[in-house]
């Protein structure tokens, strides 16, 4: 089987025993390896990176997490009526294989699936409404999109053939320093243009029509990242994804898998919060002057620092989302880098949905949608409402119907008062409003995002999210951050930046 036929299967399978496969090529003699890694965030990029990390470096490193909050940053959950909801983080695709690895490797369940149905609504009615027949769908999009539907599952598909293509470089430790490379190597200049180039412009290039993209296309990218077809098309694709079927989610809540990598990391927890990290040289009595980080944090007990000879940062630093200040660095440093973060309100409901407020007649014991999502519009509060089922669902569990008392997820730009929630419920018990400046607000063109290398041994992990954000592309940046910490370390330059991995493979075989 040749590198470029290999299935994601056969991926997931090499990528479990992937240290042993870096015997195949020859490897230069290495240095004395660190004594003290920091990483700086606990959410799934945080917890990814401490799990590398040790598997990079080995089992003598001393690796802190620093965090706050609790652990799992925007997966998080919310207990409502007597059961644990997912606030952040829902979804995971079917070819995120790291998020499989880590299941997998931590030996946890997967969630039962619930069938679920979708609609659109435009402010004022449901203009689609899926029907329990596959064949009756297809005919109502073929009705009145013609094939652009279809064409547009083979679009995605087409993006993800080359999206997969970073599995085969980290199953061999090829790392990136920054995002255009990595992109590169995943897709050639296709890959950059979808990052410079709104989904809208890319699809319409494409052939399809304009009002397809208004009615199925932004509803998705609008349920995703809460924005319109004016996403980048990277992001835009990983939107479109998610209408995939397959979708999966962990048994327990998401955020189980981010205690478990730091578990499994043998790593410790630090509840602190970071406000500087300056660079400190110390002279040496064997040899040269060495150079470390200094950490300085807050936490329960007082203020205190430590020293590092790595830093990872896997929290965000742009406006709105970070103060940590940065001193003693030699390379240029930007305080805050350009761009926002895109707030949105995840609002969770008990109660009696309004389904006439949907513009639904019949009677709402009749109304089987779990899953409504919207049209790009200024009559709409929300971009999406959807019937959510608890973290664990228990044997012989059915969704009660629209009729009855039960959890809803109102996805919205704002937080909804008291007029909202009379509109769109009958009635509610509690109500559960956690706001979230949850992925980049996506403009093109996208000119330069943040590198992954801030400093000589300082790392930013959360580079990849102004590509497209979520749970996988995290796990993929932590992996490509743990990588590039220890060729850099260990001077192993002919793993970073390298292309053409087929070519590479043969000479190293």
């Amino acid at each position: 089987m040749s590198v470029g036929t290999w299935s994601p299967r056969a991926i997931l399978l090499l990528g479990i025993c992937h240290s042993a496969t870096r015997t195949l090529a020859s490897t230069p003699e290495l240095h004395v390896p660190p004594t003290n890694i920091a990483v700086v965030g606990a959410g799934i990029g945080g917890a990814a990176a401490a799990f590398y990390l040790r598997q990079e470096f080995g089992p003598t490193v001393k690796i802190d997490v620093f965090e706050p909050a609790d652990v799992g940053g925007r997966l998080a959950t919310v207990e409502m009526a007597n059961q644990e909801y997912e606030t952040g983080g829902v979804v995971i695709h079917p070819l995120n294989l790291h998020m499989k690895y880590f299941v997998d490797k931590l030996g946890i369940s997967v969630r039962q699936d619930v069938l679920s149905k979708k609609a659109v609504f435009d402010g004022s009615e449901l203009t689609f409404e899926e029907s329990d027949w596959f064949i009756v769908n297809f005919l109502r999009m073929l009705w009145r999109y013609g094939l652009n539907y279809l064409f547009m599952q083979m679009w995605v598909e087409s993006v993800m053939d080359k999206f997969m293509r970073i599995y085969q470089y980290q199953q061999y430790a090829y790392s990136f320093t920054s995002m255009e490379r990595l992109l590169h190597a995943m897709g050639g200049d296709d890959f950059l243009s979808l990052m410079n180039h709104t989904l809208e412009e890319t699809m319409r290039a494409e052939g399809f029509a304009q009002v397809f993209l208004n009615d199925v296309v932004a509803p998705l990218t609008r349920l995703t990242y809460g924005q319109s077809v004016r996403i980048n098309g990277l992001a835009g694709a990983v939107s479109l994804a998610g209408a995939d079927s397959g979708l999966w989610a962990v048994d327990g809540g998401n955020k189980r898998v981010c205690s478990g990598l730091f578990y499994h990391s043998k790593s410790e927890l630090i509840r602190a919060r970071v406000t500087d990290i300056s660079f400190k040289v110390r002279p040496s009595k064997t040899g040269p002057s060495t150079g470390f980080y200094e950490v300085s944090y807050v936490g329960e007990t007082g203020a205190g620092h430590s020293m590092y000879d790595i830093v990872v940062i896997a929290t965000p630093l742009h406006q709105g989302k970070s103060d940590i200040s940065f001193s003693g660095l030699s390379s240029p440093m930007v305080s805050q880098f350009p761009g926002i973060y895109h707030q949105v309100f995840s609002i969770l409901v008990h109660g009696v949905l309004n389904t006439s407020y949907l513009g639904v007649t019949r009677p709402a014991s009749e109304f089987t949608v779990s899953e409504v999502l919207t049209a790009d519009s200024k009559d709409n509060v929300m971009y999406s409402l959807t019937s959510v089922d608890p973290v664990h669902i228990p044997p012989g569990y059915s969704r009660p119907p629209a009729s009855h008392s039960k959890v809803w997820k109102v996805f919205s730009p704002r937080a909804l008062d008291q007029e909202d929630l009379r509109r769109m419920f009958l009635s509610w018990d509690s109500v559960s409003q956690t706001p979230w400046l949850a992925y980049p607000a996506y403009r093109t063109p996208q000119r330069q995002t943040p590198p992954f290398i801030l400093h000589s041994r300082l790392y930013y992990l959360s580079a990849v999210e102004w590509a497209a954000s979520s749970m996988e592309m995290s796990a993929i940046s932590a992996r490509n951050v743990a990588l590039l910490a220890h060729h850099r370390w260990h001077k192993q330059t002919g793993r970073i930046d390298q292309e053409d991995l087929h070519t590479r493979l043969r000479g190293e075989l």
